[in-house]
């Protein structure tokens, strides 16, 4: 039928439902009061009771034509208490209902976005000595932050349930002194073996250095109890000692950090 307006939302119902605790009477009381018998539907024993003739009902007060028993089941169901709205009842709506990308992060709760946790960085805090084309463990003995306590001995350790695409950035500083720093190779180790180069600085065709930064990063696909070290190689012209400059938290000049990507 035709109407003047905006298009009538839909509209969902409900009923009221009450349970009675039964006993060895003829008389409750209702949790809503009703005009008669008939704007109700009352069970006993799940079988539906003929009003008038088994119960009679006004206001709040129900009265049965025969004594029930307290091994008896006995509920209601308020026939004129239905109540009609535009929102759907709770817990009618699922996933099929929503449409895909219609829910914005605006609609969302804080909290509920995902974040890029696990989430680390840890730095060297004082100097490390590392010899000649050899690879060394870089020492990161301090953590300015690590949200799941997942960074400990040097490493850090995929926690449970936690697998994924995790990115890595490594920063060493090192220092040979008197144009000695001829080559940096950094990689990460995983589970104990070298897997991926983050960095090669080479000058072995140019002047040496006397003190260089090696930085890098990359992504890695790792599993839950998957874990990553930073280890450094040093080729110095007099086949000496370089030194792992360590820093403080406002410089970071040798760290590892990480965090799990959003997929």
């Amino acid at each position: 039928m035709p109407f003047i307006g905006n298009q009538p939302a839909l509209s969902y119902t409900s009923f009221a439902k009450q349970d009675f605790t039964t006993s060895a009477t003829t008389s409750y009381t209702l949790d809503n009061p009703v005009t008669n018998e008939n704007e109700i539907a009352l069970f006993i024993n799940f079988v539906r009771q003929e009003p008038t003739t088994a119960y009679t009902a006004s206001g709040t007060s129900l009265t049965l034509t025969s004594a029930t028993s307290a091994s008896d089941d006995m509920y209601c169901v308020f026939l004129g208490k239905a109540v009609q709205t535009v929102n759907p009842p709770s817990g009618s709506v699922g996933t099929a209902q929503i449409a895909d990308l219609a829910v914005t992060s605006g609609k969302l709760a804080s909290g509920v976005l995902p974040t890029n946790t696990p989430s680390f960085l840890a730095y060297a805090s004082s100097n490390q000595t590392v010899g000649h084309e050899s690879w060394t463990k870089v020492t990161l003995g301090t953590e300015l932050f690590d949200t799941d306590s997942a960074f400990a001995s040097n490493k850090f350790t995929v926690p449970t349930g936690e697998g994924g695409k995790y990115w890595f950035n490594g920063c060493v500083n090192a220092f040979a002194g008197a144009n000695n720093l001829q080559r940096i190779l950094m990689r990460l180790y995983k589970n104990g073996s070298g897997f991926a180069y983050l960095s090669s600085n080479d000058w072995n065709n140019q002047a040496y250095r006397d003190q260089e930064t090696a930085t890098g990063s990359t992504i890695i696909d790792l599993s839950a109890g998957d874990y990553i070290e930073l280890y450094i190689w040093f080729s110095h012209a007099s086949s000496g000692n370089t030194t792992i400059v360590g820093s403080s938290a406002t410089e970071f000049l040798t760290k590892l950090s990480g965090y799990k990507i959003i997929e």
